[in-house]
């Protein structure tokens, strides 16, 4: 028995999250149902990061295990067979106790916000047409840096036992005509990303001073936090693993 991990893409409009679920179409399930066609077996993948509903990746991964070496070749016709938003990139041949979501030692999303009407951005941004004080959305994001404990970021509805993420880089950035919020840190609670971008986004239209927005970080109520920034403008950009991790 061989371990393996997949390294995909995916735009996400189209499905429910990134994680195979009962009643929806996932990203998951259709990589799961073009593997089944292609081998004619059944595969039973492990996601490394979930994603939710219409939040796109530029890199995430999967590992399963499979009997026998996959031929060279293979990697294309399972393409031909997935949906034309979802691409296999890679697939890495790994030890049999490698672990795609528990050796991953961070993450990185980008979050992007257009403000002039686009149609080529509708589907992979936020258009948000508003006056924007730019300095205090990074002095916003800086604040985070220092902070360790997540919990008024976090939707409520959730299965994390704890709330600590060690954040790395938290910081916007201008990229072509969009404004972009990076942020990369060793884990991430559900709906962190789009509560920290809607609660700066207050703070850069004056409707939250940096005093309140600093005030939530440190109560830990997620009352207070806004989540409301749509699902299309979230990238998961990079699933990172140490070193030579798949050197071999």
């Amino acid at each position: 028995m061989f371990r393996y991990f997949l390294e995909v893409s995916y735009k996400g409009n189209n499905y429910s999250g990134f994680q195979k679920q009962d009643n929806a179409n996932s990203v998951q399930a259709e990589i799961e149902k073009a593997f089944g066609i292609f081998f004619r077996s059944v595969f039973e993948m492990t996601c490394s990061s979930r994603t939710d509903t219409a939040v796109h990746a530029l890199q995430n991964f999967l590992h399963f295990d499979f009997e026998g070496a996959l031929e060279e070749g293979s990697l294309y016709h399972i393409n031909a067979i997935l949906p034309p938003d979802i691409v296999v990139k890679n697939i890495y041949e790994v030890e049999k106790d490698a672990h795609c979501r528990f050796d991953a030692v961070s993450r990185e999303y980008r979050y992007y916000i257009y403000r002039k009407k686009n149609p080529f951005l509708s589907s992979t941004g936020y258009f948000y047409p508003y006056t924007l004080d730019l300095d205090k959305l990074q002095r916003a994001a800086k604040m985070i840096l220092s902070h360790s404990d997540f919990r008024a970021f976090s939707k409520r509805r959730t299965q994390a036992k704890t709330f600590k993420c060690s954040m790395l880089q938290s910081e916007w950035i201008k990229e072509k005509d969009c404004l972009v919020y990076c942020v990369k840190a060793n884990r991430f609670l559900r709906g962190m990303v789009r509560g920290l971008v809607g609660t700066m986004l207050l703070v850069g239209r004056s409707k939250l001073s940096l005093e309140e927005f600093y005030e939530i970080v440190q109560r830990n109520d997620p009352s207070k936090a806004d989540f409301s920034v749509p699902g299309h403008g979230l990238f998961l950009a990079a699933v990172n693993y140490p070193e030579k991790y798949f050197q071999d």
